[in-house]
């Protein structure tokens, strides 16, 4: 026995030795800084130990360990950026599944905003959006627990469920003096990210509501069939749309801006460069291309935005977007449980950083007006800052709404289904000031003229 203790105390010295000997060739390296961060890291993470090791034995009740370090590092993540979030091993595995384009909820996109849990905006066709959930509104309770230092992955955790199950939103809006209390029933989101039809004067229009796998497929398949119907000039509606996919993001742009060119360029906090360009096989067909944004145009939506504009292949038609311009990188891990981090910013071609400020449009159409307040990036606590913009300007409950009756269909039932559809398309783009711009700009043509670059030899004939 007190020969294994020697060993023991033999191999720890050595160990000490060569710990020292390491840590003495760190200090005196290259990794001096480093090391000392370490140093620094460790003596935090003692004082975490101790306070975690108290909670264990004074606590007045029985916790879980498991459950006081997932606290922790949610407290941890709160202090960075707001899409900065810890996923518990089921949320890890409903944000996996959600960016395939469907998962169970009420579909609203939230963000935190002034300490508060707040709406950025409800997704079409979904619970919320037909009960009258509107972008700014405040959620103080899910079912009956306050949101009061609620974090925003336990917020879509607890409005996200089973189809037919019922959530509870209790909602503060501004100009609205009582609480709105909004019963929802749960259903499957499935997100048809894109949906497309042909408006008068053969102008082709593509609504893309989020960036998932299939959305540049479903994009070119769109634009495709349009273009079977003599579509001569293009609409693409990136309005509300959060964003999703960085790579969708790309392969949506490639189909309008062409071969090899850059679509936009992300750079980490070590100042480390990626290029994304376009490696589309077949060059774009060249016609008009008007892309509708609004405030809640965001990330995605903005890259595609924003190399559109750059290369001056659209006019970008709305209001500023809402800004931000941040990477975010799913990391797993051990558990079985997720990791949201903020690690790189986004540039358009032409070097933007549109992060807390957005992109701003070409041609300036305000939407329909709003009660409350449009939500942007800048708005969000703890939002990155870029570096000199520090005075820059800003960049899933009440009664649900009644349903209109259908109408009786007479005996020719189809063409009044037609009949009606064209209607409706007529009546929603006149009560659209943004989509009705776009058509009469595309109407009058002129204003692609610019867009067209001028050639060499075209120079030298004017010259002449």
């Amino acid at each position: 026995m007190e020969g294994t203790r020697q060993a023991l105390k033999t191999k720890a010295g050595w160990v000490v030795v060569f710990l020292g000997t390491l840590v003495l060739g760190v200090l005196l390296g290259k990794g001096w800084d480093r090391t000392v961060l370490a140093t620094e890291t460790y003596e935090e993470l003692k004082t975490f130990t101790e306070v975690l090791a108290h909670v264990q034995k004074h606590y007045v009740d029985d916790v879980k360990t498991k459950d006081l370090v997932y606290g922790a590092i949610r407290g941890m993540l709160s202090t960075l950026d707001p899409h900065s979030a810890f996923m518990p091993p089921d949320v890890y595995k409903e944000v996996q599944v959600e960016t395939k384009g469907e998962f169970g909820g009420v579909g609203i996109q939230i963000g935190m905003k002034d300490n508060r849990l707040t709406v950025i905006a409800p997704i079409d066709g979904t619970p919320a959006e037909r009960a009258g959930v509107k972008a700014g509104d405040f959620i103080i309770k899910v079912n009956e627990e306050s949101t009061k230092d609620m974090t925003l992955m336990d917020a879509v955790q607890k409005m996200r469920g089973l189809k037919g199950t019922k959530v509870t939103l209790t909602i503060q809006r501004e100009g609205v003096t009582e609480p709105l209390v909004f019963g929802l029933v749960r259903e499957v989101i499935k997100i048809e990210s894109v949906r497309f039809k042909m408006l008068e004067g053969n102008i082709g229009y593509v609504r893309l509501t989020q960036f998932q796998d299939q959305s540049s497929k479903d994009v070119a398949n769109a634009v495709r069939k349009l273009r079977e119907q003599k579509m001569q000039s293009l609409i693409l509606d990136l309005r509300n749309n959060p964003g999703g996919l960085l790579n969708s993001a790309v392969e949506v742009s490639e189909q309008f801006v062409g071969l090899n060119r850059l679509i936009v360029y992300i750079k980490t906090r070590e100042g480390k460069k990626d290029d994304y360009v376009s490696h589309i096989k077949e060059p774009p067909d060249e016609y008009p291309v008007i892309v509708l944004v609004n405030e809640g145009s965001a990330s995605a939506s903005e890259i595609v935005a924003g190399a559109l504009q750059d290369w001056g292949r659209a006019v970008v038609v709305g209001v500023q977007t809402f800004g931000k311009g941040s990477v975010q990188t799913i990391l797993p891990l051990g558990d079985g449980s997720g990791l949201r981090l903020t690690t790189a910013k986004y540039y358009t071609p032409k070097g933007r950083s549109i992060h807390g400020v957005g992109i701003t449009p070409d041609i300036l159409v305000k939407g329909k007006p709003s009660a409350t307040p449009p939500i942007r990036e800048k708005d969000l606590d703890k939002t990155l800052r870029e570096p000199g913009r520090e005075g820059a300007p800003p960049h899933p409950e009440g009664q649900p709404e009644s349903q209109p009756a259908p109408k009786p269909e007479s005996k020719d039932g189809k063409k009044d289904k037609e009949a009606g559809k064209e209607k409706e398309t007529k009546e929603k783009a006149e009560d659209d000031p943004q989509l009705q711009k776009a058509v009469e700009m595309l109407k009058s043509w002129i204003i692609f003229k610019d867009l067209r670059p001028v050639k060499q030899d075209d120079r030298v004939e004017r010259a002449m």
